[in-house]
């Protein structure tokens, strides 16, 4: 008969998890994370179910801008709130728009499609966009980014965008979109602060962490499965990304 204390003894130690990204250590890659010089303010709202701490990008996005800001929580009374600054205007900040609209249908070969209320492509595309302060996104599954849309109706006030990207996700089969134009979080604000800052250059610095961050999410799955599980056969929409 075992005795209790050698077997709580031989018990593994936990795995530390890196106070960045907050991902287990085997799983971070923050020492190649470039920072980014941003004009547009970025917000994160993370949904708190949102616990895919091995796919999530959320945390890794913020680390890449001078200028960023990840909340976690259901609501805030208004954007000034969640931002934790004062806001003047926040039709001048951009929210990626929980809708069913496709810049597919509209008609559009816009990489970033301004919407009016009526979910139709808005006059004055180009000053719309230009006098854009920062962007909101929504980090969770599908339920839980549309319950932080329906939460706050301080977002009714912002400049609805959606995206047309020019590729699949990144994701691939690691994790099922519910569209084929749906986009992971750092995607998504690839697209939209390097075509709103005219920089192509964040673009391509953001795509490449997240490559880096799935190269490394495959090295661990095979060499540590507990760490990096194969990804749910249901619900493997985590992130907020350009979609509905």
């Amino acid at each position: 008969m075992s005795n209790p204390s050698e077997t709580a003894a031989a018990a593994p130690e936990p795995i530390p998890e890196c106070p960045h990204c907050q991902k287990p250590m085997p799983l971070c890659i923050c020492d190649s994370v470039t920072a980014i010089e941003n004009r547009l303010s970025l917000l994160i709202l993370q949904h708190p179910q949102e616990q895919d701490r091995a796919l999530g990008t959320a945390r890794l996005l913020a680390q890449h801008f001078e200028d960023a800001t990840v909340r976690v929580g259901l609501s805030w009374p208004s954007l000034s709130k969640a931002l934790g600054r004062p806001v003047e205007n926040a039709s001048h900040w951009a929210v990626l728009y929980l809708g069913s609209a496709r810049a597919a249908d509209l008609e559009t070969e816009a990489e970033i499609v301004a919407l009016n209320r009526k979910g139709e492509v808005a006059d004055k595309q180009r000053e719309r966009l230009g006098k854009l302060e920062g962007v909101v996104l929504l980090d969770g599954t599908w339920s839980q980014a549309k319950a932080l849309w329906w939460r706050n109706p301080w977002m009714l006030k912002c400049q609805r965008v959606i995206l047309n990207p020019s590729r699949p996700s990144r994701y691939g089969r690691l994790r099922k979109e519910p569209r084929s134009d749906g986009l992971s979080t750092i995607e998504a604000a690839a697209t939209l602060m390097a075509g709103l800052e005219k920089r192509p250059d964040i673009a391509e610095t953001l795509n490449a962490s997240f490559e880096r961050m799935l190269a490394r999410y495959r090295e661990v799955q095979a060499e540590m499965p507990e760490l990096a599980p194969k990804p749910a056969a249901k619900d493997r929409r985590r992130d907020f990304r350009r979609r509905k």
